[in-house]
């Protein structure tokens, strides 16, 4: 079992991203929000992802990238198809993963979130190894983060409705809540 230690993931491979900034209050940490993303669409493994959080993608290298180039986004978390966490933001800073959003009235989730990426599409289903991982790390971070329980876990969808679809129609929400405590 991982833990929190200096607010990084004791069993996570850490690539730092210049991404991120100072969170007003490093006591809110209150909302987490679930993700998914692939580059190129629908394509996996890889650096990419990797690459994209640091700001380091090489736009060249596929179409794609080209209509992403310059975009600044991290996340605090990636969950790789192995279950391979690597984090880049610490957990006390805010990391850019949420955009415009609202949580239950509140604007700007980053100000109070922690994000997980996981390495997938809307429509592809995710792998055993990434809801072990997610389970493990989301017990972990609810453990360090109080205020963060199973009502305050959320899809990237349901914080952005209408600009946001991920993590999608085949993420497992009943399977993975089932395996947190409340």
């Amino acid at each position: 079992m991982s833990a929190i230690y200096e607010h990084l993931l004791t069993n996570a491979n850490y690539v730092a991203s210049p991404h991120f900034d100072e969170r007003s209050d490093e006591s809110d940490i209150s909302l987490l929000v679930i993700h998914n993303i692939s580059l190129p669409p629908n394509q996996f493994g890889g650096s990419y992802i990797e690459q994209f959080f640091q700001g380091q993608l090489d736009a060249s290298i596929h179409p794609y990238f080209q209509t992403i180039e310059g975009v600044r986004v991290s996340s605090h978390l990636l969950i790789k198809r192995d279950g391979v966490v690597i984090q880049f933001v610490p957990f006390n800073k805010r990391a850019w993963h949420a955009g415009v959003s609202n949580f239950e009235g509140r604007e700007a989730c980053n100000d109070f979130s922690i994000g997980i990426e996981l390495e997938g599409a809307d429509d592809i289903p995710f792998t055993k190894a990434q809801y072990k991982s997610l389970v493990e790390v989301s017990k972990v971070i609810m453990e360090h983060y109080p205020l963060i329980n199973k009502r305050r876990i959320r899809g990237h969808s349901d914080i952005a409705p209408g600009r946001k679809t991920d993590p999608g129609g085949f993420f497992d929400w009943g399977g993975y809540l089932s395996c947190l405590k409340s």
